[in-house]
């Protein structure tokens, strides 16, 4: 069974930092690309981010502006997305997102269960 765990959420000042992790298991990690996306109160889905299955090319949305950074560690079958510099239109819930390929942003076949972040004073 395909599992994702996202951890690393939480209550954050505006311009300060959070890392998210994402922890996979059931499948065969190193042979799919992943992605981020989060979802604002009201606000559709958003694509945030996606990393290919090496770790070799990575994806943002242009909203992102350098202060996320995503990145993987195969052998402990977890993504990451540092977040730097947040502001409160970051508030969201984060998911990662499984995809059947080995690299690109879409499409997904699974998903977390969602980490959320609230950056706020």
């Amino acid at each position: 069974e395909v599992q994702l765990v996202e951890s690393g959420g939480g209550l954050v000042q505006p311009a300060g930092s959070l890392r998210l992790s994402c922890g996979a298991s059931g499948f065969t990690f190193h042979d799919h690309a992943m992605s981020w996306v989060r979802q604002a109160p009201g606000k559709v889905l958003e694509w945030v981010s996606s990393i290919s299955w090496n770790g070799g090319k990575t994806y943002y949305a242009e909203f992102i502006e350098g202060k996320f950074t995503s990145s993987r560690d195969n052998a402990k079958k977890t993504m990451y997305l540092p977040m730097n510099s947040l502001k409160s239109e970051d508030t969201a819930g984060y998911y990662c997102a499984k995809s059947p390929h080995q690299i690109g942003v879409n499409p997904w076949d699974y998903w977390g269960q969602v980490t959320q972040v609230t950056v706020s004073t």
